[in-house]
């Protein structure tokens, strides 16, 4: 009877593992032969705005130029690391590889809930025809649920275009923000790149602020000369 039990448990972590990886490789990320690019920026928040221009280095280093004032820098240098975030690609036994998986439940829209030991922030993940549909994870008093509302599917895999965040106290479970945002892409050369952004916060008692970010000239940096 017990080794019955941990056969039924191999398989059941076997099976959350699988689906989980093949959701994670599923996304859209950029290939090793990236060779970064520039765009001219606009950014606007409620009736203010600005601009500049980045680059992105092959090694994702990232330039920010021509633009009024350390803080709308510091806010267009948050934005454009966390696009490398989502687009670098990271093999998932670099990723994952020492994390455990199981399976929760499955609710009426056929999102299957995969539960992870071993992840330093807590993630635990719902995944839906591939996709990965719902990220929680909790970092220090601060918990975070991402639901993914909309996705692009391109030859190379699947990149979310809208979702829903919601901010929540670790321990009271109370409101502290909630943000919507919504991306849109284009082919550029071989490679999808961000070229609009609309990035709406709510807190609580407070009126909404939203903030959108314009590419334009968006262009691939030309690869070095050996």
């Amino acid at each position: 009877m017990k080794q019955m039990g941990d056969d039924e448990t191999m398989t059941q972590l076997t099976d959350a593992r699988e689906i989980f990886k093949a959701a994670y490789e599923n996304r859209y990320t950029w290939d090793d032969q990236f060779p970064g690019y520039a765009a001219t920026v606009e950014f606007r928040q409620g009736d203010q705005a600005y601009t500049g221009k980045i680059k992105v280095s092959p090694d994702f280093q990232i330039e920010v130029t021509d633009v009024e004032g350390e803080e709308v820098r510091t806010i267009l240098q948050r934005q454009t690391q966390e696009v490398i975030t989502h687009r670098r690609r990271t093999a998932f036994e670099k990723a994952h590889g020492k994390n455990s998986f199981s399976l929760g439940k499955t609710d009426a829209t056929g999102a299957v809930e995969i539960l992870v030991q071993g992840d330093a922030m807590g993630s635990n993940y719902q995944v839906r025809d591939r996709e990965i549909s719902q990220v929680s994870r909790v970092m220090n008093k601060m918990a975070f649920t991402i639901d993914h509302k909309g996705s692009l599917k391109t030859e190379q895999g699947y990149i979310s275009t809208h979702y829903d965040v919601v901010f929540r106290n670790a321990e009271t479970q109370g409101l502290m923000s909630e943000m919507s945002v919504e991306n849109t892409y284009e082919k550029v050369g071989a490679y999808y790149l961000l070229t609009h952004q609309v990035v709406r916060h709510q807190e609580p008692e407070t009126p909404p602020v939203t903030d959108e970010f314009k590419f334009s000239q968006v262009r691939l940096l030309e690869p070095a000369l050996a």
